[in-house]
Protein backbone atom coordinates (compact mmCIF):
# COMPACT_ATOMS: atom_id res chain seq x y z
CA UNK A 1 0.00 0.00 0.00
CA UNK A 2 0.98 3.73 -1.08
CA UNK A 3 -0.13 6.86 0.23
CA UNK A 4 -0.55 9.84 -1.48
CA UNK A 5 -0.93 13.37 0.32
CA UNK A 6 -1.81 16.12 -2.03
CA UNK A 7 -1.48 19.74 -0.86
CA UNK A 8 -1.18 19.13 2.87
CA UNK A 9 0.24 21.86 4.61
CA UNK A 10 0.77 21.47 8.57
CA UNK A 11 4.14 19.44 9.30
CA UNK A 12 2.23 18.16 11.76
CA UNK A 13 -0.42 16.41 9.69
CA UNK A 14 2.44 15.18 7.67
CA UNK A 15 4.23 13.79 10.67
CA UNK A 16 1.45 11.77 12.07
CA UNK A 17 0.58 10.23 8.49
CA UNK A 18 4.11 9.03 8.22
CA UNK A 19 3.97 7.21 12.03
CA UNK A 20 0.47 5.98 11.39
CA UNK A 21 1.75 4.56 7.61
CA UNK A 22 4.29 2.76 9.79
CA UNK A 23 2.08 1.41 11.75
CA UNK A 24 -0.29 0.05 9.27
CA UNK A 25 2.05 -1.21 6.49
CA UNK A 26 2.24 1.58 4.29
CA UNK A 27 5.38 1.02 1.82
CA UNK A 28 6.00 4.68 0.64
CA UNK A 29 4.51 7.78 0.97
CA UNK A 30 4.23 10.16 -1.61
CA UNK A 31 4.55 14.11 -0.91
CA UNK A 32 2.28 15.53 -3.92
CA UNK A 33 1.75 19.64 -4.87
CA UNK A 34 2.62 21.77 -1.85
CA UNK A 35 3.11 19.01 0.70
CA UNK A 36 6.46 18.90 2.48
CA UNK A 37 9.11 16.64 2.97
CA UNK A 38 10.41 15.85 6.09
CA UNK A 39 14.06 17.29 4.87
CA UNK A 40 13.99 21.51 4.45
CA UNK A 41 16.07 22.09 1.33
CA UNK A 42 19.09 22.31 2.80
CA UNK A 43 18.81 18.93 3.88
CA UNK A 44 18.39 19.12 7.18
CA UNK A 45 14.94 17.18 9.40
CA UNK A 46 11.97 19.42 10.22
CA UNK A 47 11.82 19.73 13.69
CA UNK A 48 7.81 20.31 14.26
CA UNK A 49 7.43 16.29 11.34
CA UNK A 50 10.59 15.19 12.92
CA UNK A 51 8.59 15.82 16.76
CA UNK A 52 5.40 13.96 15.66
CA UNK A 53 6.36 10.94 12.81
CA UNK A 54 9.11 10.43 15.76
CA UNK A 55 11.74 8.41 13.31
CA UNK A 56 8.80 7.33 10.96
CA UNK A 57 9.86 9.30 8.57
CA UNK A 58 13.19 7.52 8.43
CA UNK A 59 11.47 3.84 8.21
CA UNK A 60 8.67 4.96 5.43
CA UNK A 61 10.23 5.35 1.67
CA UNK A 62 8.85 8.67 0.40
CA UNK A 63 9.10 10.87 -2.55
CA UNK A 64 8.31 14.31 -3.55
CA UNK A 65 6.06 14.65 -6.92
CA UNK A 66 5.21 18.22 -7.80
CA UNK A 67 6.33 21.16 -5.93
CA UNK A 68 2.71 23.71 -6.71
CA UNK A 69 -1.24 23.18 -5.63
CA UNK A 70 -1.78 22.15 -8.98
CA UNK A 71 -3.17 18.43 -9.58
CA UNK A 72 -1.53 17.86 -12.96
CA UNK A 73 1.99 16.17 -11.72
CA UNK A 74 -0.32 13.93 -9.24
CA UNK A 75 -2.99 12.80 -11.66
CA UNK A 76 0.39 11.57 -13.80
CA UNK A 77 1.57 9.51 -10.77
CA UNK A 78 -1.99 8.09 -10.33
CA UNK A 79 -2.14 7.02 -14.25
CA UNK A 80 1.67 5.80 -13.48
CA UNK A 81 0.52 3.82 -10.47
CA UNK A 82 -3.00 2.49 -12.44
CA UNK A 83 -0.28 1.01 -15.11
CA UNK A 84 1.41 -0.77 -12.53
CA UNK A 85 -1.82 -2.49 -11.31
CA UNK A 86 -3.10 0.07 -7.77
CA UNK A 87 -6.83 0.50 -7.35
CA UNK A 88 -6.80 4.56 -6.18
CA UNK A 89 -8.39 5.51 -3.52
CA UNK A 90 -9.58 8.78 -2.01
CA UNK A 91 -11.01 9.58 1.13
CA UNK A 92 -13.57 12.60 0.59
CA UNK A 93 -17.14 12.99 0.79
CA UNK A 94 -18.49 13.15 -2.47
CA UNK A 95 -21.95 12.31 -3.78
CA UNK A 96 -20.35 8.89 -5.03
CA UNK A 97 -18.35 7.99 -1.78
CA UNK A 98 -19.31 5.17 -0.03
CA UNK A 99 -18.69 4.33 3.69
CA UNK A 100 -14.95 2.83 4.23
CA UNK A 101 -17.09 0.43 6.58
CA UNK A 102 -17.44 -1.05 2.77
CA UNK A 103 -14.07 -1.36 2.00
CA UNK A 104 -14.17 -5.68 2.51
CA UNK A 105 -14.93 -6.45 -1.38
CA UNK A 106 -11.35 -5.18 -1.53
CA UNK A 107 -9.25 -8.60 -2.37
CA UNK A 108 -5.86 -9.49 -0.07
CA UNK A 109 -3.24 -9.15 -2.51
CA UNK A 110 -4.63 -6.02 -4.30
CA UNK A 111 -2.12 -2.74 -4.76
CA UNK A 112 -3.57 0.23 -3.13
CA UNK A 113 -2.46 3.73 -3.35
CA UNK A 114 -4.66 6.05 -0.82
CA UNK A 115 -5.55 9.35 -1.53
CA UNK A 116 -5.85 12.53 1.00
CA UNK A 117 -6.09 16.38 0.27
CA UNK A 118 -5.57 19.13 1.42
CA UNK A 119 -7.01 20.24 5.12
CA UNK A 120 -9.50 22.80 3.56
CA UNK A 121 -10.25 21.78 0.14
CA UNK A 122 -9.36 18.30 0.80
CA UNK A 123 -8.67 15.85 -2.75
CA UNK A 124 -9.36 18.57 -5.72
CA UNK A 125 -12.09 17.06 -8.30
CA UNK A 126 -9.93 16.42 -11.11
CA UNK A 127 -7.98 13.68 -8.65
CA UNK A 128 -11.34 12.20 -7.53
CA UNK A 129 -12.31 12.10 -11.55
CA UNK A 130 -8.99 9.54 -11.61
CA UNK A 131 -10.29 7.53 -8.07
CA UNK A 132 -11.57 3.83 -8.38
CA UNK A 133 -13.30 4.46 -5.47
CA UNK A 134 -14.14 7.29 -3.26
CA UNK A 135 -14.92 6.64 0.85
CA UNK A 136 -15.74 8.43 3.71
CA UNK A 137 -15.93 7.80 7.35
CA UNK A 138 -19.36 7.96 9.16
CA UNK A 139 -19.94 11.31 11.08
CA UNK A 140 -22.04 10.84 14.60
CA UNK A 141 -21.64 14.15 16.01
CA UNK A 142 -22.16 17.55 14.93
CA UNK A 143 -18.91 18.18 13.47
CA UNK A 144 -18.95 16.97 9.28
CA UNK A 145 -15.47 16.29 9.31
CA UNK A 146 -11.92 15.34 10.88
CA UNK A 147 -8.83 15.95 10.88
CA UNK A 148 -6.95 14.91 7.71
CA UNK A 149 -4.39 12.60 9.90
CA UNK A 150 -7.29 11.22 11.52
CA UNK A 151 -8.77 10.32 8.81
CA UNK A 152 -6.04 8.83 6.87
CA UNK A 153 -5.84 6.50 10.74
CA UNK A 154 -9.32 5.05 10.30
CA UNK A 155 -8.93 4.19 6.57
CA UNK A 156 -5.57 3.08 7.24
CA UNK A 157 -6.13 1.01 9.70
CA UNK A 158 -9.77 -0.31 7.76
CA UNK A 159 -7.48 -0.94 5.04
CA UNK A 160 -4.53 -3.04 7.08
CA UNK A 161 -7.23 -5.61 8.66
CA UNK A 162 -8.73 -6.27 5.37
CA UNK A 163 -4.87 -7.12 3.71
CA UNK A 164 -4.55 -9.43 6.68
CA UNK A 165 -6.94 -11.74 6.24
Amino acid sequence: MVILLFNIRSLHNVGSIFRTADATGFKKIYLCGITPTPLDRFGDKRKELSKVALGAEDFVAWEKIGDSPSSKATIALIKKLKKENYKIIAVEQNKKSISCEKLSSIKKNTHLALIVGDEVRGVSKSILNQCDKIVEIPMYGKKESLNVSVAFGIVAYRLAEIKKK
